[in-house]
């Protein structure tokens, strides 16, 4: 990327968004200052834009996107719950190159929709770590890939084959992400948390997605599942939705991170996760599309829904600045204790010495928050800069 100045533009700066006329200074894909006379180098005029960072989708299963919107009649369990869910079944019997090119249909609408960074889901072992990074080679988009293999699951897995294909997948992905407990023991969980530890991965587990599940944990083993993963020192953990306030009160005192995804939830008639609780605990959730044969990967459709359920929820204002937070700037408090995420995001701030993890939209209200959220679709996205890479969407 050459040297150029973002002028004009509705800068929303800072870990808390703060919107300020500045221009914005590029250069080598860094933030070299920003400020009301700066002009060097090709100029891109972003007057009645916002210039913002752009979006981490925090969560994403993007194998799915081979079977989009089948099933939707389905239980939680029947669509989604290793070995047999439906997209297991479809994953396990379709052709590699079908996958990766569904998958790279769906990384591209995520550029075009404003994200440069996602965290994946990625069934199928090494080789399904492997596709994704076959599909993504020549894209400009990262992918935070948490593997996961089916050596893991059963009440008595053959320890030794677990460390093997654990160690296996640590070599090229950024972690694991597991399903739930549902299908893994103590002992696995414990090992894959150590290991991710060890070797300074991401270990990521769903928790309390379901009444059902989070039940049966208590009953069993006297925990529900937010108390397990603590337990376990899980560095995040997904979903949530029957948290109770112990559980968010727990989260808080933890170095565990917190992923949403309420339009997920809400396809799948599970209820929505206590945002309400979270926000007023002061915790950073991020928030993802989970599954994408439920949701399309476009962020700003799970701001929009989440921001206006949970107004309607709980009959209340929510101000769209802490939505807005959870697909960009909360990251960076997981990226000081997590290098993984540090290396592989970088700093998603517009701050001078920041990689130039941006995006130009056109602005269509007073409050730029809303304006995102609220009015901006795919085709208002004019610019979306990812470090050194720049991709012009004006023309």
């Amino acid at each position: 990327m050459s040297m150029l100045t973002l002028v004009n533009g509705l800068v929303l700066k800072g870990l808390n968004l703060n919107p300020v006329r500045e221009n914005v200074l590029i250069a080598n894909g860094k933030i070299l200052e920003i400020g009301s006379n700066i002009k060097e180098g090709e100029i891109i005029d972003a007057e009645n834009c916002i210039i913002s960072p752009t979006f981490l989708n925090g969560h994403t299963h993007i194998g799915d996107s081979i079977i989009m919107d089948e099933g939707d009649s389905l239980s939680l369990s029947e669509m989604v719950q290793p070995p047999n869910g439906i997209k297991h079944k479809a994953l396990h019997d379709a052709d590699p190159e079908d996958i990766i090119n569904n998958m790279r249909v769906s990384m591209v609408d995520m550029l075009l929709s404003g994200t440069t960074h996602f965290i994946d889901y990625r069934e199928g072992g090494i080789e399904g770590v492997k596709l994704l990074k076959k599909a993504a080679k020549d894209i400009p988009i990262n992918p935070i890939i948490l593997g996961r293999d089916s050596s893991f699951y059963g009440e008595n897995p053959d320890m030794a084959l677990v460390k093997k294909h654990l160690r296996k997948i640590l070599k090229i992905a950024d972690g694991i992400g597991l399903s739930g407990f549902g299908e893994i023991n103590s002992e696995v969980a414990d090992l894959i948390t150590s290991q991710c530890a060890k070797k300074n991965k991401i270990s990521s587990i769903h928790t309390a997605e379901s009444q059902s599940a989070n039940n049966k944990s208590i009953d069993i083993t006297g925990l529900s599942e937010i108390e397990r993963a603590i337990d376990l020192k899980f560095d995040q953990v997904v979903h949530c939705t029957q948290a109770s306030n112990e559980d968010i009160k727990k989260i808080k005192d933890s170095n565990t991170n917190l992923v949403l995804a309420p339009r997920a939830n809400a396809c799948l008639n599970i209820g929505i996760p206590p945002i309400k609780q979270i926000l007023n605990e002061g915790i950073s959730p991020f928030i993802g599309s989970d599954n994408l044969m439920l949701n399309s990967p476009n962020i700003m459709r799970d701001l929009e829904f989440s921001l206006k359920l949970t107004r309607a929820y709980y009959r209340e204002y929510f101000n769209p600045v802490d939505f807005l937070k959870m697909a960009t700037t909360n990251i960076t408090k997981l990226m000081l204790t997590n290098k993984t995420l540090y290396d592989n995001i970088g700093k998603s701030v517009i701050g001078t010495g920041n990689d130039a993890q941006l995006m130009i939209t056109k602005q269509f209200s007073k409050n730029p928050y809303l304006s995102i959220i609220n009015r901006c679709e795919t085709q208002n996205i004019l610019y979306v800069m990812n470090k050194d890479k720049i991709i012009d969407y004006s023309n």
